[in-house]
């Protein structure tokens, strides 16, 4: 950048934040931002401004002239599914992220599209959807045993996040059972308290996605102070990787039932 710019806003979540995005930039003060996992409507573009040049991170929605970085979150589930399934894992349960959000939805079908190149179909009762909290997993998992009492305790969880992985952990604890010996866990994310609890998890590409959406940003803003054309990807996914951890193991010979 050839002279100082003013500070990128960064904006996650929806409702109150989204009309603080939209009165930061009504009067011009700021000549860029970057729009951190915006839960925005299809229709964003019809009321965002079109004065500042914008970049966003894992957005819910394509947003006309706003380019879009992500990872890899479909290919990443499939490739923690896939490995569960290559160590003799067949009763999978999947505690999914929220109903409607774009990484979730797309983690879902990397598990179903590993279950259905293996020529295995899960339960429908095998997938459950909550938040991506800890509090999400935790009670979510709970009330799925509860539902699932005198019969077989899975034999892994794939988890739709970190956190999500960490509250089936706790109940799991809670409840006696060993991880991994009993059953299998991976989260996705590879988050700091992922990386303490050496959970076996799916690394996202963060540095390199918030490296990448302040240059993108910058090019916007000097092409458009110089009122020259500039060429940007509409779309950018960067590849995840399995990252094995401590809580994947080779399923369990003896059954265990859900009390």
């Amino acid at each position: 950048m050839r002279d100082p710019k003013r500070v990128a806003i960064l904006i996650s979540g929806r409702g109150s934040n989204m009309l603080a995005l939209e009165r930061a930039t009504r009067d011009g003060r700021i000549d860029g931002m970057i729009l951190l996992a915006p839960m925005l409507g299809a229709d964003a573009a019809e009321w965002m401004p079109e004065h500042t040049p914008m970049v966003s991170v894992h957005a819910n929605h394509e947003i006309s002239g706003v380019p879009n970085l992500e990872s890899d979150d479909e290919g990443g589930a499939y490739r923690a599914v896939r490995r569960l399934l290559e160590l003799g894992h067949r009763r999978i349960l999947h505690v999914g992220g929220p109903i409607g959000a774009r990484g979730a939805d797309r983690r879902l079908a990397g598990y179903f599209r590993a279950h259905a190149e293996a020529g295995f179909t899960p339960l429908p009762e095998f997938v459950i959807r909550t938040d991506f909290t800890v509090e999400g997993g935790r009670d979510g998992f709970e009330a799925w045993l509860v539902r699932h009492a005198g019969q077989p305790l899975p034999d892994a969880i794939f988890a739709a996040s970190d956190a999500v992985a960490l509250g089936c952990f706790d109940r799991l604890i809670a409840r006696g059972h060993r991880v991994p010996a009993d059953i299998s866990l991976v989260g996705f994310d590879n988050t700091v308290l992922a990386r303490a609890a050496r959970l076996s998890t799916v690394s996202q590409p963060l540095g390199q996605l918030g490296r990448q959406a302040v240059d993108t940003l910058i090019g916007l803003i000097e092409a458009r102070q110089d009122q020259t054309p500039v060429h940007v990807a509409t779309s950018t996914v960067l590849p995840t990787v399995v990252v094995p951890g401590a809580t994947l193991f080779a399923p369990r010979t003896t059954q265990i039932t859900i009390a």
